[in-house]
């Protein structure tokens, strides 16, 4: 979800021939250290991102509504929101194990990795001090951000596999989500982020390695998979959608914002409203 996706076009696709190269990430910098030019980024991943992000800001507005009321009680956890806040989670780690196979597949260029790595483990610190102190009793410790840090160090493991076997194990990492548990009935709470637990896990946000990997190996999958076709995908940038791209770019940014601003905006209606 927060790692960075290029494409490198390179010299030879201003020949008119794709460039067989790596694709890269990150800044001029980075790039000179993995020996590799500074790319363009992909429109439609960074796009992609954005429209994740209006999901998930829309799931946080409908909890924060509920939180004060102005929807009745477990709206945002039943029916479309259950499905939907899912659905959102899902499409963050596929996009994030897009990110890791472009930035490192052909490579791993291990500066730019620890550097995007530890900014993702300082803000899922942040984000389980702040829970920690504002909700205690349902703070968050492994959620969606720890679930990425903890699936981009896993995923080195897998980038030189095929991208068919990836894609394959991703689905079966989402299948075991449901004979796992109780098959092993791994109840430590130490180990809840596994997810092979079956008991009821007391959190605001929840996205254990079992199944939530699973997306993430998928996007790593068909992120191989589609490479050969990238040098074309780098072309498509609509000009007058090029706005779209942008919260993509800093996602990680947006997602320690928006909540803030959203809760506080909610705030700020109860007291007028109310």
């Amino acid at each position: 979800m927060w790692m960075c996706i290029t494409a490198d076009v390179g010299e030879k696709r201003n020949r008119g021939r794709p460039s067989g190269r790596p694709f890269a990430c990150g800044s001029a910098r980075g790039a000179r250290q993995g020996g590799m030019r500074p790319t363009p980024r992909l429109w439609l991943i960074d796009s992609a991102r954005t429209l994740a992000l209006l999901g998930m800001a829309a799931f946080h507005l409908v909890f924060d509504l509920q939180m004060f009321g102005f929807v009745p009680p477990g709206t945002a956890v039943t029916g479309f929101f259950y499905y939907h806040a899912r659905i959102v989670a899902g499409s963050f780690l596929f996009l994030a194990g897009m990110g890791l196979w472009l930035a490192h597949g052909q490579g791993i260029r291990w500066p730019a990795f620890w550097r995007r790595w530890g900014m993702i483990v300082l803000a899922a610190a942040l984000v389980s001090l702040a829970t920690r102190i504002a909700m205690p009793d349902y703070w968050i410790f492994f959620g969606i951000l720890h679930s990425i840090a903890a699936a981009s160090l896993l995923g080195l493991m897998f980038l030189r596999l095929p991208g068919m076997v990836n894609l394959a194990l991703g689905l079966v990492v989402i299948w075991a989500a449901w004979p796992l548990p109780a098959l092993l009935e791994w109840q430590a709470p130490a180990l809840r982020f596994l997810g092979l637990t079956t008991l009821p896990t007391y959190t605001m946000d929840f996205e254990p390695l079992v199944p939530w990997f699973g997306p993430f190996l998928a996007g790593m999958g068909i992120a191989r998979l589609i490479t050969p076709a990238l040098p074309r995908l780098a072309q498509i940038a609509p000009a007058r959608l090029g706005w779209l791209a942008w919260p993509g770019r800093h996602s990680l940014a947006v997602y320690l914002i928006h909540q803030p601003v959203l809760i506080s905006l909610v705030w700020l209606a109860s007291q007028f409203l109310r």
